[in-house]
């Protein structure tokens, strides 16, 4: 006689059941495992954009970098320009002093020429020459030929005093023209470094919002990754929910059939027939058969 069913109508029935509950789980999970692989795509591609952003802003970070150090570098000059300016403007001031100081050392009647002098002189002696005149008026005018005279003999005197005066009047004024000319060109080249530094600067802050504009890219990539990635976690805790689901029911399934196949061997023994051995392939010929109906794929 045939072996008698392993399981009973309401177990076949719950087989059924839980068969199809499998296959649902089982396209859900494939769905999810679609699901989760296209999000870790948009995660890659995302990474790969942030890779790419990254290394852009590697270059006006450097450049941003060699900038400070140049506007260093010009404070510096600066700094060294204002203190050499600043001594130049001293030494005209010292150079000025000096040559008033020399104005002041010989007066108007110390310059007198001697050739005015003697010029006079030979004026005075032509009139006394060629010209009567009264007792007192040739007095006096002898008088003057003696004083004139004697100015002309310090006045010669003095003429290499005036001389050394003039040349030194004359480095002077050299020495004006020198301080006052290289006062100008420190000035110069101090508003030359000055707005040389400040285009350092605002070549900075233009390098500086290339790199910022480069960062807020990469943070609202890093964002958008980590949504992705909270998404990819959401799915992949569903998804083990689902396999815990499906382990539970398979575990159940088996323990059904396992129990089954216990009470067909404790049939067998008590009716005698048919025996174990036939019974037990019968049993797993049906549980074959069975799991190939309720066959389900854990995606992984």
């Amino acid at each position: 006689m045939p072996p008698r069913p392993l399981l009973s109508d309401d177990e076949e029935q719950a087989e059924r059941d839980d068969r199809e509950k499998l296959r649902s789980i089982d396209a859900k999970l494939d769905a999810l495992f679609r699901r989760r692989g296209d999000l870790m795509a948009q995660a890659r591609s995302i990474s790969g954009e942030q890779r790419a952003l990254f290394d852009r802003r590697q270059d006006p970070q450097a450049e941003v970098e060699r900038l400070y150090d140049e506007h260093g570098r010009l404070g510096g000059r600066l700094a060294e320009l204002r203190r050499e300016r600043d001594a130049a403007r001293r030494r005209l001031e010292t150079a000025v002093i000096h040559r008033r100081e020399l104005t002041l050392q010989l007066g108007p009647g110390d310059r007198i020429r001697p050739d005015a002098i003697r010029k006079e002189i030979a004026d005075l002696e032509h009139r006394q020459q060629t010209t009567a005149l009264s007792i007192e008026d040739e007095n006096a005018l002898i008088a003057r030929l003696r004083q004139r005279a004697r100015d002309l003999k310090d006045v010669e005197a003095r003429t290499a005093v005036i001389a050394q005066h003039d040349q030194q009047r004359k480095e002077a004024d050299q020495a004006i023209l020198a301080a006052r000319a290289e006062v100008e060109r420190l000035a110069k080249e101090l508003e030359a470094t000055k707005a040389e530094r400040d285009r350092a600067m605002a070549a900075v802050r233009e390098k500086l919002a290339a790199a910022g504009g480069i960062l807020a890219d990469l943070r609202a990539k890093g964002r958008a990754r980590a949504d992705l990635m909270e998404k990819v976690y959401a799915v992949s805790r569903e998804m083990d929910g689902l396999e815990r689901e499906g382990r539970e029911l398979l575990q159940r399934s088996r323990s059904r059939r396992d129990e089954a196949r216990r009470t067909l061997r404790e049939y067998g023994r008590g009716r005698g027939t048919p025996t174990e051995s036939v019974l037990a392939s019968a049993a797993e010929a049906h549980l074959e058969e069975l799991l190939k109906r309720g066959r389900v794929t854990l995606s992984g």
